[in-house]
């Protein structure tokens, strides 16, 4: 049951950056701050939660270093760190908003 409700969620995010907004920016010729942000953020997020779950359903081997379930979490959460936190996307998106 999780892991089709992962796979049902993961399907959204390669669609993200081929959104409308995206396409709009790119043929006015304007920078697409925004939609860039919010795929990293949702993407980052998205692949977080899925680690979360595959470390949930290994249980206490998800902990263990030796097997890829831990590495992949590591990996997933470095997404929401690296090259800015969510809460900077958050900023970066609310200030393109004109919040």
């Amino acid at each position: 049951m999780r892991l089709a409700y992962r796979a049902r969620r993961g399907r959204a995010a390669p669609a993200l950056p081929h959104d409308g907004p995206l396409l709009s920016a790119l043929r006015a010729t304007l920078p697409f701050t925004l939609t860039a942000a919010q795929a990293k953020l949702k993407t980052g997020r998205l692949a977080v939660r899925a680690a979360e779950e595959a470390v949930q359903i290994h249980g206490g081997y998800g902990y263990i270093e030796e097997y890829p379930v831990c590495r992949f979490y590591r990996d997933a959460k470095i997404l929401t760190i690296g090259e800015g936190t969510d809460e900077v996307q958050q900023m970066v998106i609310a200030r393109a908003l004109g919040c």
